[in-house]
């Protein structure tokens, strides 16, 4: 056990918990629990919007695919910084307008009916658990790392600080903590990239020249691809584009801010941040390998998710190593809080409050049910993870952009700016789009191998698609239902865009 990592594990522990009691002063009502009472400003919220990003599957799943792959891994860093602009400009300000709690409410806006919330809560669920498993399971690899204990014991561990984190505090207490943890990554990874720097002589991109002096060219350069590989990369990056308009738990963050405005401003703090944040991860990610070496980083975890830790260990000894690990399993806290509370929206407003009660439900028993059921959904996580041990935490971060592009998405960017849009589409499409991403990833090389039905292992190249046209085919197939046209485009755009700006799109 290492007791230097352990205090300091303990002690920001004590400071989140001591957030989360002074925000459940805060938690008194369903709108607290689940959008912190539309009370947040923009700056907050765009450090609460990089702190859901600046996660378990960023700064350890990209610094091990760096490490263990060379220039591949740079795909995985490029798109977040690049979808959050996209989201800026696209979706942030009508989402704003148009939404209460959840992702289901802005689409309720045009359309009514049971059986479309029920399918936007499905698609949101799916999502949910696997970015939930991607915390998970390099919250146990860490744990495991510094306590010594099993992997199971460490993941149920966590399972249950997220639970106390969700019900004290909801959307007002992870809101709290997830600024605190933005701002003390960010300077950790500013401390740990000045001491990168210094030991590679003060170049910036001194881990680069030095990882091709001992490893070759060919690992600070693009890989010679074939075809299906190519296409692959094509695929990962264009899911995570479109895929951060998809995540539940992201977008439910431009329904916390008070206005449009502050919408805009969030995504516009967070981007800088990302920028900065997402350029020194594939120097980190070299200097692992020229300081820890592959072999050691394989060692200790074949995904190579334990990189970016011990990066820490070979250039500033046991108390930097400890605290980068303490504020990485403060960052997995933080961000499985967030999609606790987004999951647990979508069950018991959605599906629960809307879909089954048809709104014959009181706001105290809709708070029980979504505290209730964001416990129930960490334990699937929880089973699932323990499965998932091996994987690579980025990759399965892309999996959940893909599923994110392929179904919540479309029907988001559709419902705002296609006014032939319907009801029937929108079902179409979330259950096409989600069949299609998970399909095709359950018959592809990352589950079934060599044997393998679909030769890519990201299916966004041909799912998102698939979203879509089955989007445009159910409109085709409900176009002549008056119930499900839903309100007037119109009326939808003057919510939407209440400044004077409307949807272009007339098609």
């Amino acid at each position: 056990m290492n007791g230097t990592a352990v205090s300091i594990v303990a002690a920001l522990i004590v400071i989140t918990l001591a957030l989360t009691t002074y925000a459940a002063r805060r938690n008194k009502s369903t709108e607290d629990h689940y959008v912190a009472g539309g009370r947040v400003g923009g700056w907050q919220n765009g450090l609460a919007l990089a702190g859901d990003q600046l996660s378990a599957a960023s700064f350890l799943g990209i610094t091990g695919a760096v490490a263990l792959t060379g220039f591949h891994g740079f795909y995985l860093a490029v798109g977040v910084p690049a979808a959050y602009l996209l989201m800026m400009l696209v979706i942030a300000q009508p989402l704003r307008n148009l939404g209460r709690y959840t992702l289901a409410d802005a689409v309720a806006a045009r359309f009514e009916g049971r059986g479309l919330r029920a399918a936007m809560a499905v698609s949101s669920l799916a999502i949910s658990v696997i970015y939930m498993v991607i915390q998970f399971v390099g919250a146990g690899l860490l744990a495991q790392l510094l306590l010594g204990i099993d992997f199971p014991a460490a993941v149920i561990i966590i399972g249950v600080l997220m639970t106390v984190y969700t019900i004290l505090g909801g959307m007002v207490g992870t809101t709290y903590i997830q600024v605190f943890k933005a701002g003390v990554l960010l300077v950790t990874a500013v401390a740990l990239l000045v001491m990168v720097m210094a030991d590679s002589g003060g170049n910036p991109l001194g881990p680069m020249k030095d990882a091709a002096a001992h490893f070759g060219d060919g690992v600070i350069a693009p890989h010679q691809e074939g075809f299906t590989d190519s296409l692959d990369t094509v695929s990962l990056t264009l899911g995570m584009l479109l895929g951060m308009m998809g995540l539940p738990h992201v977008m439910v963050r431009f329904l916390t801010v008070r206005d449009s405005k502050a919408a805009r401003d969030s995504a516009h703090i967070a981007l800088w941040i990302f920028g900065g944040f997402f350029i020194a991860l594939p120097l980190f990610g070299y200097a692992a390998l020229n300081e820890v070496g592959k072999a050691r980083i394989i060692a200790d975890n074949k995904a190579g998710n334990l990189a970016a830790p011990r990066l820490a260990e070979a250039i500033g000894g046991n108390l930097f190593f400890s605290i980068v690990a303490a504020v990485v399993m403060v960052t997995i806290l933080a961000v499985l809080a967030g999609l606790a509370i987004a999951t647990s929206g979508a069950v018991a407003h959605d599906l629960y409050t809307v879909a089954i009660k048809r709104g014959e439900v009181s706001p105290r028993q809709q708070l029980f049910i979504g505290r209730f059921a964001g416990a129930v959904v960490s334990i699937v996580a929880i089973l699932i993870a323990l499965w998932a041990k091996t994987l690579n935490i980025a990759f399965l971060g892309n999996l959940a952009f893909a599923v994110a592009a392929s179904t919540t998405m479309p029907v988001l960017v559709l419902t705002i700016y296609w006014r032939r849009f319907n009801r029937s589409g929108a079902i179409v499409g979330l259950i096409g789009g989600l069949v299609s991403s998970v399909g095709l990833v359950v018959v592809g090389p990352d589950v079934m191998g060599d044997s393998h039905l679909f030769p890519l292992t990201d299916p966004a190249l041909v799912s998102i698609p698939i979203g879509f046209l089955c989007a445009y085919l159910g409109s085709l197939i409900g176009r002549g239902d008056a119930a499900a046209a839903g309100k007037p485009y119109d009326e939808l755009a003057r919510r939407a865009f209440p400044l004077g700006e409307r949807a272009t799109s007339s098609a």
